[in-house]
């Protein structure tokens, strides 16, 4: 079976993720990690690799190519990235689709943690990354990032550990597989 992970920085996809992949022995493929190794390998940072795409939508596209192959070539993956969702449903590819959110504190406070960085300095990238994240999706492709109607499954991480979540994860998922 195939399933998207999407949510915005710091609300626990990526650790949703790796636990859902080792509770089902599927592969894990975090397009975050490809956008992150393409800036290190120009020598950018995040925000200027984001900068870059807003105007180059040829970044998006080559991420959004793997996304599709790996789609379409695995039945059985899990696909960790913000437009896998809608990549799969506007190319009529079936998966489970799960949204993980939290709220900006707490994201903030995620984010500085893993990136060593102040409270401060994380809320600033951080509201950057996003906001040319928002812009390139609905510039290039029409998509909305606020719009959860494509998900199955959405879930507010702020209150849960990592075992909630793969726990409300595989509820969801079990009601979805049993209903197609």
């Amino acid at each position: 079976m195939r399933i998207t992970i999407s949510g915005p920085p710091g609300s626990g996809k990526t650790t949703a993720c790796s636990k859902l992949s080792e509770t089902l022995g599927l592969e894990a493929v975090v397009f975050g990690r490809i956008f992150r190794e393409l800036a290190a390998e120009k020598h950018l940072t995040l925000t200027q690799l984001g900068e870059l795409a807003e105007r180059d939508p040829s970044i998006d596209n080559m991420i959004d190519e793997r996304i599709l192959q790996m789609a379409r070539t695995h039945e059985d993956l899990i696909l960790e990235s913000r437009l896998s969702a809608y990549m799969l449903s506007r190319n009529g590819i079936e998966a489970f689709k799960i949204h993980i959110c939290a709220s900006p504190e707490v994201r903030m406070q995620r984010v500085g943690l893993r990136e060593g960085e102040t409270l401060e300095e994380a809320t600033a990238a951080t509201v950057e990354r996003q906001r040319s994240e928002a812009k390139r999706y609905k510039q290039w492709y029409g998509i909305d990032i606020e719009d959860l109607s494509v998900y199955d499954l959405v879930i507010n991480t702020d209150d849960m550990d990592p075992d909630q979540v793969l726990d409300t994860i595989l509820e969801g998922l079990n009601a979805w597989q049993a209903g197609h």
